[in-house]
């Protein structure tokens, strides 16, 4: 996959302010303020900062974490993950593989066949219904 390199000031460009908080700076949005957490419309998500397909909404369930979870992501090979030793925990940071956004983390709670909970952050998504799927 080739990858994306901007500028900040490019970046800035293109995302909101929260969206390139949450992407190019590692933040999070508040636990159940994001627009995607309760989405139940049947489509696929993208990253909000290079277009790039990363989750199938068949995937996405109702984690009660506050953020969209998913059990995989539409391909291995469409995020990276990452060792993430801050704020004093360990986790496993996920990154966007085309343009390295961050996305959110990935916790071993999740209901799947392999046991994978991908927490993800709205502002770092877009989403796009089915065809034929009403809104």
């Amino acid at each position: 996959m080739e990858k994306i390199h901007l500028t900040d000031a490019e970046w800035r460009q293109r995302l909101t302010p929260e969206q390139f908080h949450v992407l190019r700076e590692g933040g999070t949005e508040r636990a159940f303020t994001g627009k995607l957490n309760a989405n139940k419309v049947d489509g696929v998500y993208y990253c909000a900062g290079c277009g790039a397909e990363l989750f199938d909404g068949e995937e996405k369930y109702d984690s009660g974490s506050g953020w969209p979870s998913f059990t995989a992501p539409v391909d291995i090979d469409a995020v990276e993950e990452i060792r993430d030793t801050s704020h004093g925990m360990i986790r496993t940071e996920v990154r966007c593989a085309k343009c390295d956004g961050h996305l959110g983390h990935v916790f071993p709670d999740g209901p799947g066949v392999n046991g994978l909970r991908y927490c993800m952050n709205s502002a770092s998504l877009d989403f796009k219904p089915r065809q034929g799927t009403d809104q």
